[in-house]
């Protein structure tokens, strides 16, 4: 985030600065460490891009990096530091400083994080304090690593299976576009004597030529403004929408299995670094679909209460028939964490094969669809030649 700050300089004038910060306080404190007196800080307003806002601070990377320097010996403090001094962002070293000054106030790893609400997820900061109990920082910060790694794997192998039908929709909507924006007006023009003799179908579309002919512009104005109401109300309503996705049987079952595996995993995670069960399954809540976080609720109540995890996330619905045997495996043994990791990786590759064979049978469905409406799009304007053709002979 940018922002603009007056400030008294080292030479006592006033000066404007641009600088880009995650927050406002780490804007100021960075200015003021290097001798400026900051008179005041506003937000810089700037167009956002409509997929998302500026890059974000690598929190996988920040935990890899930190783990080497750690295992090689270097205390947490000169670790974060010698971070920052390699980092070339101004932003992303001003968190590592602030970081490292609040290690030397005497604050814990996880009390420095928490003061960056925006740049550490509540997850990381439970992991951290997780192992600010039992003493194993780095390979605390290895199982993160290993959550993230696993984590952007399925956000990858999700976009790259999204990316051929996008771009045949993309390509289908184009053509269709051209079509109907600069072909059918010609045709429309050229038919307009025999508009009377032609199908309905033909009809109507050379109807839509012509409008296009004498009122392009507000035709064009009109499907701009349409095109961004849809995406206004697909924006307000993504909730609805969601919801409305999981009352379908076989996409809300997968997305089910998709959620409990990434809790699965997050728990497991938890749980191998040394957090309680009951405070694991709290922090792991806001990873689910409000209709599963309900469950959850009296199923951490009946695991408070001595019950059997595995009976009490069965009976919660949060289970899968593999993953209470699992459980249920796992509870025996002693090693529940373990076995959680091993529940979601089973799931996440059951999912992926799920993926590989959604995809090979949406895109022909797919194709066969826009090759029927340019298909159609084009036959109805050269149904007048055919018409008159067959008149000739």
């Amino acid at each position: 985030m940018r922002f603009e700050l007056k400030a008294i300089g080292p030479g006592g004038g006033v000066e404007a600065i641009d600088f880009q910060a995650p927050d406002e306080a780490t804007a100021r404190q960075n200015l003021e460490g290097r001798g400026y007196t900051v008179l005041s800080v506003r937000a810089k307003r700037t167009l956002a891009a409509p997929w998302g806002g500026g890059e974000r601070f690598p929190v996988a990377l920040f935990s890899q990096e930190l783990r080497v320097l750690v295992n090689a010996g270097l205390p947490l403090v000169e670790a974060i530091e010698t971070l920052a001094q390699k980092e070339r962002r101004d932003e992303w070293r001003g968190v590592m400083e602030r970081l490292a000054a609040a290690l030397r106030e005497g604050r814990s790893f996880s009390a420095a994080l928490e003061q960056f609400p925006r740049v550490f997820s509540p997850l990381f900061i439970a992991t951290v304090r997780a192992s600010e109990k039992t003493s194993d920082l780095a390979p605390s910060l290895a199982r993160y690593v290993a959550y993230a790694a696993q984590l952007e794997a399925i956000r990858k192998r999700v976009v790259n299976a999204s990316i051929y039908p996008m771009l045949l929709i993309a390509v289908g909507g184009l053509v269709s576009l051209f079509l109907l924006l600069y072909v059918v007006p010609r045709f429309a023009h050229i038919y307009e004597e025999r508009a009377a003799d032609l199908p309905l179908v033909s009809r109507v579309l050379l109807a839509w030529g012509q409008a296009m002919h004498a009122h392009g512009v507000l035709v064009v104005a009109a499907a701009v403004c349409l095109l961004a109401l849809a995406w206004y109300v697909f924006k307000t309503s993504k909730a609805r929408i969601g919801t409305a996705l999981w009352s379908v049987p076989a996409i809300g079952e997968r997305l089910k299995v998709y959620q409990l595996a990434r809790f699965y995993r997050t728990i497991g995670m938890l749980l191998r670094g040394g957090m309680p069960l009951v405070a694991a399954l709290e922090m792991g809540a806001d990873l689910l679909h409000p209709v599963l976080r309900a469950r959850l609720v009296a199923a951490r109540r009946a695991i408070s209460e001595g019950r059997n995890v595995s009976q009490s996330l069965e009976a919660a619905g949060l289970t899968t028939p593999v993953a209470l045997r699992m459980l249920a495996v796992g509870e025996r043994g002693g090693n529940m964490g373990e076995m959680l990791e091993q529940i979601a990786s089973f799931h996440d590759e059951e999912l992926s094969r799920w993926v590989d064979w959604f995809t090979r049978l949406f895109e022909p469905i797919l194709m066969a669809l826009i090759g029927l409406v340019i298909g159609a799009i084009v036959i109805l304007m050269y149904m007048p030649i055919f018409e008159l053709a067959g008149n000739l002979q």
